[in-house]
């Protein structure tokens, strides 16, 4: 991707309309591998910024979950609603609606989605207050919603599985056109090849109708977000901003989070989700390209030329994502 405006990209469109419809006028002369290249990669992805953003996160595991919703709430004016995936008792959603109200984001509601039964991964005990109430339960009810508010597609960027997504898509399939989807998740050269990354494993079933349901799907896959590059530990300027005396509550609270995730997990969080973040934003971080893919039974992915055509991040810019992400925290 790249820093363009609307009108750049409406350009780029069409001028890829244009070569495709040139490729196969003169297919006669030697074009058509470059019409079937054309086709195969699809046109450039249209703007969608401004239009409204839904989260989908497992908030309270790894904290970059908690980071990204931050950056998300301090600055983006059209962040329509938080939904929580891999529920935990409604810990989770909990945690978003205190985070939220630390951020002076009160607009924002919370839905608290599907629980998995997993409780493994959560590194935010005594973090939300005890008044905090239980959060609404119907996702379906909140998509609708917010569609039904704006006559613009809706973004939808997840974060964890896919369990509520996949349920929506089978709940209400005339919403499938309406949202914008990039999902972190999936590998096609995962670190260990066993298994399946770790929001496609969780629920492979949803994963699987996921990718062969929605439009335009893009996936920030595990390739690119899984390095250190990306990592805030103890020692990083990112985590003594956070952990500092004059910091606000709200940095307060995600380096309390991320002292859990240092003490019961790995000593580092990578920002997988802050940067799939910035690929719905449509940010100039991160680069992509069209593939075909495929789901295993287990949601193990890989590249087939009879798959579901998606996008796949290829390499990110880190040094340029890190310095946007200090900005966002700035306080």
């Amino acid at each position: 991707m790249s820093d363009i405006d609307d009108e750049q990209k409406q350009t780029l469109q069409s001028a890829w309309a244009a070569q495709l419809g040139y490729a196969e006028r003169y297919e006669e002369l030697g074009y058509p591998s470059l019409a079937a290249k054309l086709r195969a990669g699809g046109a450039p992805p249209p703007s969608v910024q401004g239009t409204p953003i839904i989260i989908d996160t497992d908030i309270g595991g790894d904290p970059d979950d908690a980071i990204a919703v931050t950056c998300a709430a301090r600055n983006l004016p059209e962040l329509a609603a938080v939904i929580t995936a891999d529920e935990r008792r409604g810990q989770r959603s909990r945690l978003a609606r205190h985070l939220l109200d630390l951020n002076n984001r009160p607009d924002v509601p919370v839905t608290a989605g599907a629980d998995l039964g997993n409780t493994r991964y959560h590194a935010a005990d005594g973090l939300t207050p005890d008044h905090i109430p239980d959060q609404p339960t119907d996702v379906v009810q909140t998509v609708r919603e917010i569609c039904a508010s704006t006559d613009t597609p809706v973004r939808w960027v997840g974060m964890g599985p896919m369990s509520n997504l996949a349920h929506v898509l089978r709940t209400a399939p005339e919403l499938v056109e309406r949202l914008v989807i990039t999902q972190m998740g999936g590998a096609l050269n995962y670190r260990d090849p066993t298994r399946a990354e770790h929001n496609f494993r969780l629920d492979p079933d949803a994963a699987r109708h996921v990718v062969a349901t929605a439009h335009d799907l893009l996936l920030v896959t595990s390739d690119v977000t899984f390095t250190d590059e990306i990592a805030i530990a103890a020692g990083t300027s990112t985590y003594q901003h956070l952990a500092a005396d004059a910091a606000p509550d709200w940095a307060k609270l995600l380096a309390a989070h991320l002292d859990q995730w240092f003490a019961r997990m790995y000593p580092a969080s990578k920002q997988h989700d802050p940067l799939t973040l910035t690929a719905a934003l449509q940010l100039p971080f991160v680069d992509f390209s069209r593939r075909r893919i495929t789901l295993a039974p287990d949601a193990r992915m890989s590249a087939t030329t009879d798959g579901y055509p998606t996008w796949i991040t290829t390499r990110a810019d880190y040094p340029a994502f890190r310095n946007w992400l200090d900005k966002q925290l700035q306080y």
